[in-house]
């Protein structure tokens, strides 16, 4: 048996398993549902077919059925050998009835091989006023399949959850309806729960779009894919109760050698042009601070939202890379280009983490900072690391790390559960292939903790 940590995943052999939601029942405990979608590659339902809960408990496909409750505990069947074709991906969700996640204690997934019984994982999750959760999700990875812990909540209920995956809202509830109202022809399940097929309540999705300077100036394909971006994160910040927040972001871009890869193909430019989308909506000046590193971080010029077809063919890990270290005198590097022998190709995550630290203290803002850092893995400075983050707890700084594929991800997708800190200052998820990640769901993931620890740190006085 796995046990897996936020964002880890692992192949999954097994034709059928069971994925079982535990949680210690008791007095004042709420009521804990399991469901699951069936999504396409665009990370989308075909329908509300594709959604199986308690009322809809079997899949058109009989590839997923929901199994029924007992004491504690919520279980779904998944024949993986029978998930039809177009389907990239089953998530895992969970709904809390007459209460909030944060009430329920004990709270974990637990994956089974359903022939055998035997356990293949078990992901332990926390979480606070979510009442809807994504746990986990088995998805589609060179011709099998794997599991990835997710652990992702909605403030806004099971309803909020399945709208971000295309479920049907309707928009006409009244007021005071609960957030989700049962079928009219069906038994009326307790508050909370949701009806078949789901409706989501009247202005969700009411949010504020940020126009920044220098975007004018981009290409039009360009200028249409920053717009829509900013409103899916818009739409998040609102569904997490922090709408208008404003806040400093800060790229970091993992350079070690094993990234080489990952560049050449374009991904991580890609990667930059989507989170320069959340400078864009969370800072309006424009401007996004940014490092690349390996064995040493280098600054990169500060990218402005203008600018970033050049930046992004000037500064996204180009210039000379030696990976012998012979040298040899620059050539061609134009003004603001690192040169990447200097960078190296090895993984030192505290350096540039001492740095950007370095940097937030000498430039004070009175904005919390949202660090963006890439990593593919190959983490092995664990205890260097662990004590920077340990002593960034108390600065304005909310660190978001994104693993790239690799599950050595080391103390970055342990610190979760690390004890001794007053507030949670450093999120993580992976992301096997980000290109294949849409945009909601990406945006989704890295807003999902910073709100939380926004409102906490702001309550500890670590924010002003």
């Amino acid at each position: 048996m796995t046990t897996l940590s936020k964002g880890a995943n692992m192949p999954v052999t097994a034709s059928t398993v069971k994925a079982v939601l535990g949680w210690s029942p008791g007095p004042g405990v709420p009521d804990v549902d399991a469901s699951a979608l069936l999504v396409t590659g665009s990370g989308r339902v075909r329908s509300d077919d594709d959604f199986v809960f308690y009322n809809q408990p079997r899949h058109a496909s009989g590839a997923v059925r929901h199994l029924g409750k007992q004491a504690g505990a919520d279980a779904l069947d998944v024949d993986l050998a029978a998930v039809e074709r177009g389907i990239e991906r089953v998530v895992l969700c969970a709904s809390v009835d007459g209460g909030t996640f944060g009430q329920v204690p004990g709270l974990h997934l637990r994956l089974l091989d359903a022939s055998s019984g035997a356990e293949l994982a078990r992901f332990d999750m926390e979480a606070g006023a979510e009442t809807a959760y994504v746990s986990g999700e088995l998805y589609r990875r060179d011709g099998g399949w794997k599991f990835r812990a997710v652990g992702q909540g909605y403030a806004d209920g099971l309803a909020g959850l399945a709208t971000d995956f295309g479920i049907t809202v309707d928009d006409e509830q009244p007021a005071a309806a609960p957030p989700l109202s049962p079928a009219p022809t069906s038994p009326r399940p307790p508050a909370g729960r949701p009806p078949s097929p789901v409706r989501a309540p009247a202005g969700r999705g009411e949010s504020s779009i940020r126009l920044t300077k220098g975007e004018e100036k981009l290409p039009v394909d360009m200028r249409k894919r920053l717009s829509l971006r900013k409103e899916q994160i818009a739409v998040s910040l609102t569904k997490h109760g922090v709408s208008g927040l404003t806040a400093r972001v800060i790229l970091v871009l993992d350079a070690s050698g094993s990234m080489a890869t990952l560049y050449t193909r374009g991904t991580m430019a890609g990667v930059t042009e989507r989170m320069a989308a959340v400078a864009a909506q969370l800072d309006d000046d424009g401007e996004m601070q940014a490092w690349t590193f390996a064995s040493n971080p280098a600054r990169l010029p500060d990218l402005v939202l203008g600018e970033l077809p050049e930046w992004l063919a000037r500064h996204v890990r180009v210039g000379q890379v030696s990976l012998f270290g012979r040298k040899k005198p620059p050539r061609g590097l134009l003004p603001g280009q690192v040169d990447m022998r200097a960078v190296g190709i090895q993984n030192e995550e505290q350096k540039v983490i001492a740095e950007v630290r370095a940097y937030v203290r000498d430039h004070p803002v009175p904005d919390p900072t949202l660090v963006l850092f890439f990593s593919d893995g190959g983490v092995y400075r664990n205890d260097e690391i662990e004590r920077e983050l340990r002593a960034a707890v108390e600065e304005p700084v909310f660190w978001q790390f994104i693993g790239l594929g690799r599950a050595q991800y080391g103390v970055l997708e342990r610190f979760d559960t690390l004890p001794g800190r007053r507030v949670d200052n450093v999120g993580f998820f992976a992301a096997d292939d980000i290109e294949k990640v849409p945009d909601a769901e990406l945006y989704e993931r890295l807003l999902s903790e910073f709100p939380s620890w926004v409102r906490t740190a702001r309550q500890l006085g670590i924010l002003r």
